[in-house]
């Protein structure tokens, strides 16, 4: 597993139980990188997941918007919690990332998605996202 999907799993985490618990996911983040500082490439991994959950926080409003927008029939409040963390993401790395081709955004969030959350979760977030990053191409 590659540097940046592990970032991304980590920064899936820390949306994710910030957005349960209520408080910012950097400081979850940031607490799980102290447990793991003695471990090897820990700085590769947390650095990119930190760039994510730092974009997720700065453009929380936005990726909302969009995530509401493009779901078609489905409000963010009722999005199981953990495809609405693995969006959030994934809209960063997309509307945001230049970095990151859109593919391989969306395809790292619909694996994600297969192996962390529902049956239908992956089939659901490639749709959405690929409705995203259509618009984006679109502009």
């Amino acid at each position: 597993m590659s540097a940046r999907t592990k970032a991304r799993k980590r920064a899936v985490d820390a949306v994710f139980a910030a957005d349960l618990r209520k408080i910012s996911p950097l400081t979850l983040l940031d607490e799980v990188a102290d447990l793991a500082a003695d471990r090897q490439n820990q700085g590769e991994i947390f650095g990119y997941a930190r760039d994510i959950v730092n974009g997720v926080i700065d453009h929380h409003d936005d990726i909302d918007d969009l995530l509401d927008t493009y779901s078609q029939g489905w409000a963010i409040d009722r999005m199981p919690n953990l495809d609405r963390a693995i969006l959030r993401c994934a809209v960063w790395e997309i509307m945001y990332n230049d970095e990151v081709p859109d593919p391989v955004a969306i395809n790292e969030a619909v694996e994600m998605a297969k192996e962390l959350s529902t049956d239908d979760s992956g089939a659901f977030v490639n749709g959405l996202l690929s409705r995203i990053s259509s618009t984006k191409t679109a502009k």
